[in-house]
């Protein structure tokens, strides 16, 4: 019996196809039927936890059972709004007949390479963080060598950008000092770059400055809070789904690797679609053989966690009561 249900936030990651989605969905059920109050969140753009639920689903939470809400977060929307908190802060600086420019950058903007995750890590960022969240547990069905490794690193850039703004800002007073020591003291003042109303006045250039630097602040601190949860052993932990084959078990095994050594709690792994041993025919025996070089390899690589198992069902995943099948067997390995 390990803990990982005991957390609030609860991270399921893998390669692709494994059954990541199914193994959040089911132990979000689990959660639920144990009192928990759980939201299961997807973030992954081709969502596929609505359909494993065989319900509708969308950017807000759904309630699906007595305590589970499911949501998929929208990247696109996640976008639009980021998008306009920007406009809006800069709506109050430019010039009016510089605002259709700025509506033009923000539209190529949209479809610039990492605008989508951006806005996908503050959401999660502030679903992490919200001192007013109604769920005792928040489980993730996302990709952690790829949206939580960055979520690591967004306090530094933001670091760096605020404290280069923050130079910027300085180095500029200085030189207004400068500026104002070379100026005569009476008459009309030689006239400097701050001077021409179509440019920018150092009070101007202080305020916006300040106003953009009190927006990194923010969001700096907002990601720094994220990743002090997430490397919490009593608040977060990951569960690595995979399948006893090659693929999966070389990029489990580097994933693993790769979140221990940036201090990121890794909990168990959970080998997937195990052939059970009542499975007859002669094609299923030769696979079988096969399988078990793999999940001795898995006890060989990955030794050091718990390694639950989960049988090969005969249909596909879809509907609350397969899930709660599911969700039984997880809780007879251990969970």
């Amino acid at each position: 019996m390990f803990d990982l249900l005991q957390r609030r936030l609860i991270w399921v990651g893998g390669k692709g196809g494994v059954g990541k989605t199914t193994v959040s969905a089911a132990l979000a059920v689990l959660a639920a039927s144990r009192g928990q109050r759980c939201l299961v969140v997807s973030t992954d753009p081709a969502h596929s936890l609505g359909d494993v639920f065989a319900r509708e689903l969308d950017d807000t939470p759904r309630r699906l059972l007595p305590n589970l809400d499911a949501m998929e977060i929208d990247p696109d929307i996640e976008v639009e709004a980021h998008l306009k908190r920007v406009t809006e802060q800069m709506r109050r600086f430019a010039a009016p007949e510089m605002m259709k420019e700025l509506q033009r950058q923000m539209q190529l903007t949209r479809q610039s390479p990492g605008t989508q995750e951006a806005a996908l890590l503050e959401r999660i960022a502030r679903l992490i963080n919200d001192p007013d969240s109604p769920y005792d547990q928040i489980i993730f069905d996302t990709a952690p060598t790829g949206h939580t490794l960055r979520l690591l690193t967004l306090p530094e850039a933001m670091a760096a950008w605020t404290d280069g703004l923050l130079t910027h800002n300085r180095k500029s007073e200085e030189l207004a000092k400068v500026l104002k020591h070379l100026t005569p003291k009476s008459g009309r003042d030689v006239a400097t770059p701050f001077d021409d109303p179509a440019e920018n006045t150092l009070s101007d250039l202080d305020e916006r400055t300040k106003d953009i630097a009190q927006t990194l602040l923010k969001r700096r601190r907002l990601f720094m809070q994220a990743r002090r949860h997430l490397e919490d052993p009593k608040v977060s932990g990951f569960l690595f789904v995979l399948t006893p084959e090659r693929l999966p078990i070389l990029e489990t095994v580097r994933a693993v690797a790769t979140l221990k050594s940036v201090g990121i709690p890794v909990v168990a792994t959970l080998v997937n679609r195990v052939i059970p041993e009542e499975a007859d025919g002669e094609f299923l025996r030769r696979r079988r053989e096969q399988e078990a070089s793999w999940l001795e390899r898995i006890d060989q690589e990955l030794g050091h966690l718990p390694r639950p198992r989960l049988p090969w069902l005969e249909t596909d995943v879809q509907g609350v009561e397969t899930l709660e099948l599911i969700a039984g067997k997880l809780a007879e390995a251990g969970f």
